[in-house]
């Protein structure tokens, strides 16, 4: 809990330049984008952040939690990498959320995903499992881990881990 409380006054209290990176698993597009200047974040960055983090099935766009790519650029950096995210799932519409979990996919019915909330990451030259480790160390949402498929679930809901 005390984790949690920190993150966003750790984020208040600095004013500085935040960018991140993304290589799409299935589509094989690519960002690097500075997303916060001075503390603030950058619209036009988020824009391209959402329609990146795209449903990729069917192109919808949702406007993601901005708090979720703070918790990404906190991992990357306490990981000690400057490599782009390898994007496994991003943003998923309600009908691709049913539609996977039609598939008999682990997706939960009430996925942070549809909300914006949610990614599936990996990061290049770093084990899934230390990945896993320091979204836990930094107590802001839902970690899952997927070693199978070697990627991690990050969220912004509720601390809770699988």
């Amino acid at each position: 809990m005390v984790k949690a409380l920190l993150f966003p006054l750790l984020l208040a209290l600095t004013e500085d330049t935040r960018s991140l990176a993304f290589v799409h698993t299935h589509t094989g597009e690519r960002i690097d984008v500075t997303y916060r200047i001075a503390g603030e974040l950058v619209p036009e960055a988020i824009d391209d952040l959402n329609r990146f983090l795209r449903d990729h099935r069917n192109g919808e766009v949702m406007e993601m939690d901005p708090r979720l790519f703070d918790l990404l650029w906190t991992m990357r950096e306490r990981a000690g990498s400057d490599e782009p995210f390898h994007l496994v799932s991003g943003y998923r519409s309600p009908q691709t959320n049913e539609m996977l979990r039609g598939q008999g996919r682990k997706v939960a019915k009430k996925s942070q995903h549809v909300e914006g909330k949610a990614i599936d990451v990996r990061l290049p030259g770093v084990p899934t499992e230390r990945l896993r480790d320091i979204a836990r160390e930094l107590g802001v949402g839902g970690v899952g881990f997927y070693q199978r498929s070697d990627f991690v679930h990050v969220d912004t809901g509720r601390v809770r881990y699988w």
